[in-house]
């Protein structure tokens, strides 16, 4: 049966120990330790799975077909970083003897390595003054960004989107917004509750529709296509929310800063001297695997580290998906340096363009 991992051992791991407290306790309640008895695989050649897999116990040989290329041990300390990260898996992993081990969604992680190294430094302007806030209160930013909805907002915009929210107050039976008026702000709660109705000719008082609490947002209908409120909403005690105005919502969703390329284009970019590779992942990820010839600067440093660029050069920004590279390119273009995102990241970089070491 499996058990949740125990979150000081994701501590050891890389990149996962970058990770903001709120974050990590996060990650660790939605990941399990997994069991694999001797000879069976953990993954196969050619798999093109989103995990990332880590050695807890154990041994693993690393095969390419059936000839053994090495073998990991979990005390070493290549077990503190994911096994045979590029996708598709050039080799296989099966166990020596009984082992366990952890499979990270990588795009989770990749969310909150985002957000870890983009929007911490935001959180305190959120905060309201009272010194009577809750530890959970932070709980409502990781679960937002940890929604569907909120993929779909360019990855770019994020630190934006969080610069410009505002935080209001509200008490019990308060109406935050009423069916059939226009659409001002797109709203998320940050403590509290609230209640969803809609009123019909045949229930004029409402029909509950839903209720909300932590997390959950509201109001981006009647932005997006521009119509009038469907439904009321109305909170059930004293809460916090945050908003972000309509103008905000609608730039940031729809008009991304950033331009993106395809590796060829890039690469023919740089080989002809008008572009620069720039990697912002972590300095152990771009250890791990990285473009030849990439200059790395973690976007977790970069506003202390953007001096060191060159304005008069293109920088073509690369990370694991995109999702990085965009956050970075938003932080460098409003200094006014010329970036390229590499579209979907080194997911689809040729192997015999990267190196390691």
């Amino acid at each position: 049966m499996s058990t949740l991992v125990d979150p000081n051992q994701l501590k050891q791991l890389l990149p996962i120990n970058s990770l903001s407290p709120d974050n990590l306790r996060e990650l660790s309640r939605k990941t399990y330790v997994e069991t694999v008895v001797t000879g069976r695989y953990v993954f196969k050649k050619g798999d093109n799975d989103k995990k990332n897999i880590y050695l807890l116990k154990g041994e693993l040989e690393l095969l390419d077909d059936k000839t053994r290329i090495k073998v990991v041990d979990s005390k070493s300390d290549e077990a503190l970083k994911p096994l045979v990260h590029t996708k598709p898996r050039p080799l296989s992993a099966r166990a020596v003897r009984d082992s366990e081990f952890i499979a990270v969604d990588s795009n989770l992680l990749d969310i909150m390595l985002t957000w870890s190294q983009t929007g911490t430094y935001h959180v305190e302007e959120l905060h309201s003054d009272s010194n009577q806030q809750e530890e959970s209160d932070d709980d409502w930013m990781t679960q937002l960004l940890n929604t569907n909805a909120f993929h779909k907002v360019p990855p770019a915009n994020i630190q934006a989107i969080f610069m410009r929210m505002e935080s209001v107050e509200y008490k019990a039976g308060d109406a935050v917004i009423e069916q059939g008026d226009e659409g001002e702000y797109f709203y998320v709660i940050k403590n509290g509750r609230a209640l969803v109705t809609r009123s019909t000719p045949a229930n004029p008082k409402g029909i509950k529709l839903a209720e909300l609490t932590s997390g959950d947002s509201f109001g981006e209908e009647a932005l997006i296509s521009d119509s009038k409120r469907n439904a009321t909403v109305t909170m059930l005690c004293k809460s916090t929310l945050v908003r972000l105005s309509k103008n905000d919502f609608i730039s940031l969703l729809n008009e991304p800063i950033q331009d993106l390329t395809k590796f060829d284009e890039a690469a023919a970019l740089v080989a002809s001297g008008k572009a620069v590779w720039l990697d912002v992942r972590l300095p152990s990820e771009y250890k791990l695997s990285r473009i030849k010839g990439s200059q790395s600067m973690p976007l977790i440093s970069m506003r202390l580290k953007m001096k060191t660029l060159d304005k008069t050069k293109k920088y073509i920004i690369c990370c694991d998906t995109g999702r990085r590279s965009s956050a970075a390119a938003f932080i460098l273009s409003e200094h006014g340096y010329n970036c390229i995102v590499l579209e979907n990241g080194l997911q689809n970089v040729p192997e015999e363009q990267k190196e390691s070491g």
